[in-house]
C-alpha cells in the first residue's frame, strides 16, 4: 500500500521506510504531491502530528503517516521541544541547531544536561480519518559540551548514550533503528495496528 510521509526530511524517510517495512507500506515523501509544508503552530507533538498527516493526506489523497519529534532539555524545561528543528532560526540547519543548544547548556554540568528525544507518530487512513492512530517513544540521553559522530541527523551528534559509551550519530544504522525514539513509537504504531 502506498502511504505518504509528511516530512520532507529524508533521514526520517530513510529510517521509517525501515522501521515500517514489515507492514507491506512504500512510503512516499510528501514534497512528490507538491504545496508548501504546513506549519507547526501547534504546542505539542501530537498536534503538530496530526497537522502534517492531514494535510500530506489532503495534498496525496492516500493514507498518510506523520512524524513530530524532537528533544528535550531537562535542564532548559523541555526545550527545545516541538521547536527543536528551528531552534536556532526559520532556516537554521542541524549544526546551527547544536551550536544554540551548546550555547544554552554552556556552563551546565554533565549531572545536568539529561535529555530525551521524544516521537510521535500518527498514520490516518485518509484526510477525515476519524480516529488516527497515535503513537509515541522516547529516547533518555545525555548532552555533550562538543559534538561526536558523522551519523544521523538533527542533535545525535550531542545526544549520548550511556549504555552504548557513545553518541546517536556514532551509532550503527541498524542499531540506532532498534534503540531510537522513533524506533520506540514505529514498535508501537505496528502493535496499535496489528492490534
Amino acid at each position: 500500500m502506498d502511504v505518504v510521509l509528511a516530512s520532507r526530511n529524508t533521514g526520517k524517510l530513510a529510517e521509517l521506510s525501515d522501521l515500517l517495512g514489515s507492514v507491506g507500506w512504500r512510503l512516499l515523501p510528501a514534497a512528490g504531491f507538491g504545496g508548501d509544508a504546513p506549519g507547526e503552530p501547534a504546542p505539542t507533538f501530537v498536534e503538530n502530528a496530526l497537522i502534517k498527516a492531514r494535510h500530506a493526506s489532503r495534498l496525496s489523497k492516500l493514507p498518510a503517516i506523520a512524524d513530530d519529534s524532537g528533544i528535550e532539555i531537562d535542564f532548559l524545561g523541555g526545550a527545545p521541544g516541538v521547536g527543536s528543528a528551528r531552534y536556532a532560526g526559520d532556516k537554521a540547519s542541524d549544526a546551527d541547531n547544536n551550536a544554540r543548544l551548546l550555547d544554552d547548556l554552556r556552563q551546565v554540568p554533565e549531572a545536568q544536561r539529561t535529555a530525551r528525544y521524544a516521537c510521535v507518530l500518527v498514520f490516518l487512513r485518509s484526510v477525515d480519518d476519524p480516529a488516527p492512530v497515535i503513537a509515541e517513544g522516547y529516547w533518555r540521553g545525555r548532552i555533550l559540551e562538543a559534538p561526536r559522530g558523522t551519523g544521523g541527523f538533527g542533535y545525535d551528534p550531542l545526544f549520548w548514550i550511556e549504555a552504548h559509551g557513545c553518541t546517536s550519530a556514532e551509532l550503527p544504522a541498524a542499531l540506532k533503528n532498534r534503540l531510537s525514539h522513533r524506533a520506540r513509537a514505529a514498535s508501537a504504531l505496528l502493535a496499535k495496528l496489528r492490534g
